[in-house]
């Protein structure tokens, strides 16, 4: 027997990438029976982006953000918070890790996976290399943050990413965002309530570039209303001595010392050291891996999952991405990406802003009549609860089809609107009208009950 074949392992599904939908993925193959090998890079990213660095600790240090007293050092607090965070992190990941690798027919390899063939998968870690064999192959690999081209960005000590952030317990003095998408926002929401003086570039005219107007400048008002201050149609020229943001607005060059600068401005598929084409395995100019609507790549027994497809990059698509992959290998194969229809997403400012389906300039882009059912959440007279919990701030915003009376879309920028809009999408999947949601009997004090003043004010058609 050669050295190549003792270091040989064989599996029925090798999975590589311990996101959401691979970990699911690999534990319904397992419990069929199938002999799975589940592939991850880093011992600290067992389960994936979301409980290690995304979802979970940022939702987390939100909470933790939201609880400092006046009088707390913000530098003790934030200390105190990352603090739990990582210990809940860790929590998290144990679990993932012991859940799958303690199964019978599931084993868990750390270390750095690369294609040989494609049916051939390279495992490096510090002590060789192993070489895993399988019959499907899953690929759930993720994606990272881009650091663009700004001269001076990528040199400089003070530049970090959102990962960066997780991990460290200093909290800066000065936060220069660069990018007012979600993350950015996000980010910038959460480290003025810890105390950090936070100032946010964007280079269009607005943040939230993708929603109304309408809401965008709720969502202004909010963030000025915290301390944020928000730089728009800034163009960032470079960062000059290491820690000086140097922007240019309104034709005028300025400057920004600052402690720490995180660079928000998207992030893209993790492929480069898989060696795709090795495998035959097409990506796109981005660098996204190639997939047909049920997420095969142009290798037909090798699976795309999650973030790395060039997807929306939200866990819960990762997840429903395991469904439409597990329904070709053990179902009837019918279920794509076809069928997703109203999926919702929410940015965890404080308060949350949460949308589904259609803005009003896309519906009326798309020709649609629509009606627009708009209230500020303080003037939402069915919403005692907003007024218990001490926070009255937002809009909430739902458009609709004037001939069918159906929602196109909503923009709930309230308390509660991340479990608000679940209800809003699961409506406009079963195509319940405005009027049918308007007038359901919610419990009370809830959110919920803001339908039914909200919905039955139409401020225009």
């Amino acid at each position: 027997m050669t050295a190549a074949a003792e270091n040989t392992l064989r599996a029925d599904v090798v999975v590589i990438g311990f996101g959401k939908g691979g970990k699911v993925a690999a534990a319904t193959l397992g419990r069929a029976g199938r002999r799975v090998i589940l592939i991850e890079r880093s011992d600290q990213m067992y389960g994936g982006t979301c409980p290690n660095v995304g979802c979970v600790p940022t939702k987390a240090l939100v909470h933790h953000s939201g609880r400092r007293r006046p009088d707390d050092s913000p530098q003790e607090w934030f200390e105190h918070a990352i603090g739990e965070v990582q210990a809940l992190t860790s929590t998290f990941r144990a679990g993932n890790y012991d859940a799958l690798n303690g199964a019978e027919t599931i084993t868990v390899l750390t270390g750095t996976a690369h294609f040989v063939d494609a049916h051939t998968v390279a495992v490096s870690n510090g002590s060789g290399e192993v070489r895993v064999v399988g019959e499907t192959i899953l690929v759930n690999t993720g994606s990272e943050p881009v650091i663009p081209g700004i001269p001076g960005l990528r040199e400089s000590p003070r530049t970090v990413t959102n990962v960066d952030l997780i991990h460290t317990s200093h909290l800066p003095g000065r936060l220069a965002v660069i990018g007012g998408g979600y993350l950015g926002i996000e980010f910038a929401s959460i480290y003025r309530r810890f105390g950090t003086a936070v100032t946010v570039f964007e280079a269009s005219p607005q943040i939230l570039g993708r929603e109304d107007d309408d809401i965008a400048a709720a969502a202004s008002e909010i963030l000025a209303g915290d301390g944020v201050e928000v730089v728009t149609g800034a163009e960032v020229l470079e960062i000059r001595g290491e820690d000086t943001v140097v922007y240019r607005k309104d034709g005028r060059e300025h400057s920004l010392p600052v402690d720490a600068i995180l660079a928000a401005t998207g992030r893209t598929p993790a492929t480069a050291e898989l060696r795709l084409e090795n495998a035959g395995v097409k990506t796109t100019d981005g660098g996204a891996i190639e997939v047909d609507e049920h997420l095969r790549t142009s290798q037909s027994h090798i699976f795309a999952l999650g973030d790395v497809n060039g997807g929306p990059q939200f866990t819960y698509i990762s997840l429903d991405d395991s469904r439409i992959v597990l329904d070709q290998l053990l179902g009837s194969g019918k279920r794509s990406t076809a069928d997703r229809i109203a999926v919702p997403q929410t940015l965890f400012m404080s308060p949350p802003l949460a949308t589904v389906g259609l803005t009003e300039k896309a519906a009326r882009a798309a020709g649609h009549q629509v009606r627009i059912g708009m209230q500020r959440v303080a003037d939402i007279v069915a919403m005692p609860r907003a007024y218990i919990v001490e926070e009255t701030r937002g809009v909430m915003k739902f458009v609709i089809d004037a001939a069918s009376d159906e929602i196109l879309g909503a923009a709930l920028l309230s308390v509660d609107a991340q479990e608000l809009i679940n209800t809003v999408a699961l409506a406009m999947r079963h195509r319940i009208t405005a009027t049918e949601l308007r007038e359901s009997i919610y419990t009370h004090p809830s959110s919920t009950e803001a339908f039914n003043d909200v919905l039955g004010t139409i401020v225009r058609g």
